[in-house]
């Protein structure tokens, strides 16, 4: 069974709302990489230094089972960012398998904004906006036993 999480995004504050959730919330963060930690890829393009700092993705364990987790946006990566939208639901299943089931059904007749595909943090991982109009991220740890 998939694990849930929500996944926010932010329009160049995420580490200071994520500060401000530690600071309710308790705990520490398990992740914070910034979008100058990326490896550069074949076609990528340099990262703007004003996003240079910017949070890529932070985790915040709040229990035992869920994680708070989020990103900043912008430039190239916000071309629909509007306040209200700026969520995603993460579902971590325990197989590729899983991973594709899920992502074909949920995504079909929706847009995909990140096929399923192999990634340099080790997951395997896709994206997309459901006929509903609700943002999936779908992620298999790789380092998991199938």
């Amino acid at each position: 069974m998939p694990s849930a999480n929500v996944y926010l995004t932010f329009n160049g504050n995420c580490e200071e709302a994520f500060n401000f959730y530690r600071s309710v919330l308790g705990g520490e963060f398990s992740y914070m990489g910034r979008f100058n930690e990326m490896p550069a890829y074949e076609g990528s393009k340099p990262i703007p230094a004003e996003d240079a700092e910017k949070i890529m993705h932070v985790c915040l364990p709040i229990s035992k089972e869920t994680m708070l987790m989020g990103s900043d946006t912008g430039g190239e990566w916000a071309p629909g960012y509007t306040q209200g939208n700026n969520f995603s639901i993460s579902l971590t299943v325990s197989s590729r398998e899983e991973a594709d089931r899920l992502f074909t059904g949920l995504s079909n007749n929706g847009t995909i904004t990140m096929p399923m595909n192999a990634t340099f943090w080790g997951d395997y991982f896709g994206m997309f906006t459901d006929k509903f109009g609700i943002n999936w991220m779908i992620s298999f740890h790789e380092e998991q036993k199938q």
